[in-house]
């Protein structure tokens, strides 16, 4: 066992994996956060209200950092764990990248990505470790209703 995995408890990793992703999502949301312009764009019906939005990320945020310590744990250097750190990225760059450069197709674009690297991690681990990958699937669920607000918006505004 690597001696650097070991010095923390698995409890301890997954109380600073959920600290962290919180934080840092929290973080840019609160920093680039809707705006005029985005109150200002037109929107499809079911477009949801904006207090849904911080609830839902902040559970899926859970379950992101709970797959996070998982992975770590079992295997720090492996392909799913690339392709949750690319996850990671893509999904903490959209909102700058929608509210603060409102490059509505740049964040398609992005979401699309993302989506596609959701996908590659629950098929690395649906067989190594069932647990991750299930937590990534409410995720997908919602990174898909997403990606289709994202478009959809872009469409009607471009």
């Amino acid at each position: 066992m690597n001696t650097a995995r070991s010095s923390l408890s698995p409890l301890l990793v997954h109380v600073i994996a959920i600290v962290v992703v919180i934080a840092v999502g929290a973080g840019i949301g609160t920093m680039i956060g809707p705006d005029d312009w985005f109150r200002s764009l037109n929107k499809p019906v079911f477009n949801p209200p904006a207090w849904v939005f911080a609830p839902v990320w902040t559970l899926l945020y859970v379950f992101i950092a709970i797959a996070f310590a998982r992975t770590v744990l079992r295997d720090p250097r492996g392909a799913a764990m690339q392709v949750w750190i690319v996850q990671m990225l893509l999904n903490w760059s959209w909102t700058p990248l929608w509210f603060g450069l409102h490059m509505m197709w740049g964040a398609f674009a992005v979401i699309v990505a993302l989506w596609l690297s959701i996908v590659t991690f629950i098929v690395l681990t649906r067989k190594s470790d069932p647990v991750s990958a299930l937590l990534f699937v409410p995720y997908l669920a919602w990174v898909s209703f997403a990606a289709v607000l994202n478009g959809t918006i872009a469409a009607m505004n471009s």
